[in-house]
């Protein structure tokens, strides 16, 4: 954003520290005016015809946008991705801690990642993989929805669980 001196403009169209507009001014003449007021002259849409520059106190203007866009990163919500391991021979009681993990993680707002692991001769029963991700989907039903279906990655067959929306 240019301001003052470093505005090259023959003519801008000025608008005044209260918002209303004082017309089609030469710069020289817009840049002594804002002087004489003691704030700058600021650059603010650049491509109109003529450009369009404001008389404002910069300084408060950089200020007042800086804390707003900490407020706007403050107020952001960070969503992580959690992952659950599971294997084709998962127990019930193993199976069960697993999936009051995951409901920790979609109650706290993360996604979750469930990873069940095919190690061996398991490869050949990958149907053994799909059950283990059905059972755990009907275990997510109330707090989370699938995203992302089962999908073979390898030695991987990997699903996304995310919060279930209100």
């Amino acid at each position: 954003m240019l301001i003052n001196e470093d505005i090259r403009e023959k003519e801008v169209r000025l608008i005044g520290e209260d918002g209303e507009a004082l017309g089609i001014v030469s710069s020289a003449t817009a840049l002594k005016m804002a002087y004489d007021r003691g704030l700058d002259l600021v650059l603010m849409a650049a491509q109109a015809t003529p450009p369009v520059c404001r008389i404002m106190d910069y300084g408060k203007y950089r200020f007042d946008r800086e804390k707003k866009e900490k407020e706007a990163r403050k107020k952001q919500q960070v969503i992580e991705l959690k992952e659950v391991q599971l294997s084709c021979r998962i127990d019930v009681h193993d199976f069960e801690t697993k999936a009051r993990n995951a409901k920790k993680f979609l109650a706290a707002g993360n996604k979750v990642r469930v990873v069940v692991r095919f190690k061996g001769r398991e490869m050949a029963h990958q149907d053994l993989g799909r059950d283990v991700l059905a059972r755990f989907e009907a275990a997510m039903a109330p707090e989370g929805t699938v995203e992302k279906k089962p999908v073979l990655d390898g030695r991987l067959m990997t699903m996304i669980v995310v919060p279930a929306k209100n």
